[in-house]
């Protein structure tokens, strides 16, 4: 039913390159400029690199020829780039978020800097990133239909593509016809996907192997959703509680300063042990109760009175019981992350997340900014960062929301390394991040067949939550591994 449905919305669609005159598109596409291409040099890597950058759209047209969208993206060429040199294709997930975020977060060779602290979004600065993936691969960021500047023309119809295979097909096209229109072919692919990002990679690949003809060697997941029965609602079931407990074992090691990569082993031991036996039978009574919820309090920071009342299970607690200073709530995208509560008087999280919604808002004005005044995309259309309407409208196959329970890649993996034996995989985490935790992934992994994964599957884990990237020395530790990841496929070409 998913490769029928995928291939007729693939039918339903072509793109092509941008319109020379924007005038003659429909709708708000008029105000999208023509394709922009600017030449640049900035010190990467350890050497001075050349490379092209085009900020552009791909137009996409029904079968009546009309023009129904178009879809922004950024791509960043080195210059006298070798033959086999890798292109990586790069979004973000929510759904609803656009680009910015791996843009000038991580990849790009600009970035945004937060400050000593990498909190500070009203003085964030725009600098050079010398840890730009440019370094080792060509770059392509895409923004989905109703976010960045990727619009429909017509406003009613941007809803069509809020559900799982029209935005994995229409992202699949946009691909391809970069790929096509940029001779690339013969460029060994990757994906990233950040959070959402990462599920939807999964699935991309799938499609452009089965719509497209296009085999991908690897991708890269950042922070990503691999199994929504294992993340949402985590506290309704002992499993999903258990592979939760180590990000908030991190979390308060990180606020107590006192973090450590074997402790934090010892907490995925109990938190699959005795945490995970504990939660799935009975409640623990009298004095080994004590002692189980004391421990769990000791270990997480949440007073052991409300480890008690909630029977261990913390998912839906920790935000305003993990600070050891009333009047503060922490953010499920960094458990450690504390600022002060909006609403004291309130028992649950009501207010804007101090991180989604706080500091990184500033990727968006300042993509704007660079697109306008760095690569020469001057649109009076407003950049749409992260949409939470297109998140609450999303359908996942089950129905509105109701069907992320479904949600999964860890098919679309395995018959991924399967099918292509070159298919490698690169899974990276935050350690205090709650939104996904990196247990979830790690359990998966653990669970994958042997004869797939090995030295083909890796799962890394850095300091810090959901966008562990804010920081730099977490940044420029991620590329590190990123680059030798790319490298592997290097040396499987030069071995054979």
């Amino acid at each position: 039913m998913y490769l029928r449905s995928a291939i007729l919305f693939a039918l339903l669609t072509v793109a092509i390159p941008a319109a020379s005159n924007a005038q003659e598109r429909p709708g708000v596409l008029k105000l999208l400029p023509p394709d922009s291409v600017t030449q640049h040099e900035a010190n990467i890597g350890g050497r001075s690199l050349a490379y092209t950058a085009t900020a552009g759209t791909l137009d996409i047209f029904g079968q009546d020829g009309t023009q129904t969208g178009a879809i922004f993206y950024t791509a960043y060429v080195a210059k006298n780039g070798a033959a086999n040199r890798p292109i990586t294709f790069a979004f973000n997930g929510g759904p609803g978020a656009a680009s910015a975020f791996l843009h000038l977060g991580v990849v790009g060779p600009r970035v945004l800097d937060f400050g000593p602290q990498a909190r500070d979004g009203a003085d964030a600065k725009l600098v050079d990133n010398p840890q730009s993936w440019l370094d080792f691969t060509d770059l392509v960021l895409i923004d989905p239909i109703g976010t960045g500047w990727s619009r429909t023309a017509k406003a009613d119809d941007a809803s069509n593509y809020y559900n799982v295979n029209a935005d994995v097909q229409s992202i699949a096209k946009a691909i391809a016809l970069y790929v096509a229109h940029n001779n690339r072919s013969d460029s060994p692919k990757y994906l990233l996907g950040e959070s959402y990002g990462g599920f939807r990679a999964a699935k991309v690949a799938a499609a452009l192997k089965e719509s497209q003809g296009i085999i991908v060697t690897g991708a890269v997941m950042l922070s990503p959703l691999l199994e929504g029965r294992l993340m949402f609602d985590a506290d309704q079931f002992a499993l999903g509680a258990a592979l939760e407990l180590p990000s908030l074992v991190a979390a308060e090691a990180e606020r107590r300063k006192t973090f450590s990569e074997e402790t934090q082993q010892d907490a995925e031991k109990f938190a699959l042990g005795e945490y995970l036996t504990t939660l799935a039978g009975p409640a623990p009574k009298g004095d080994a109760g004590k002692a189980f919820y004391d421990k769990v309090s000791t270990m997480t920071g949440i007073p052991s009175d409300i480890v008690t009342r909630t029977r261990g299970f913390l998912g839906n607690a920790f935000a305003k019981n993990s600070a050891r200073q009333q009047g503060e709530v922490m953010s499920p995208y960094d458990a450690s992350f504390a600022t002060p509560d909006a609403y004291p008087e309130s028992d649950s999280d009501r207010g804007d997340d101090a991180i989604l919604d706080g500091f990184t808002r500033a990727y968006g004005g300042a993509f704007s900014s660079y697109a306008r005044n760095e690569l020469g995309f001057k649109t009076e259309m407003t950049y749409a960062l992260l949409d939470g309407d297109i998140s609450r409208q999303w359908q996942w196959g089950g129905g509105h929301g109701s069907g992320r329970l479904q949600a999964s890649a860890t098919d679309d993996i395995r018959e991924l390394l399967a099918s292509n034996p070159a298919f490698h995989l690169m899974i990276a985490h935050g350690y205090s991040d709650i939104v996904t935790p990196y247990g979830v992934s790690r359990y998966v992994v653990d669970h994958l067949p042997e004869t797939l994964t090995r030295g083909r599957v890796s799962l890394d884990v850095y300091r810090g939550g959901h966008m562990f990237y804010t920081n730099a020395e977490e940044r420029a530790a991620f590329t590190t591994d990123a680059k030798a990841f790319y490298g592997q496929h290097q040396a499987a070409q030069m071995a054979e």
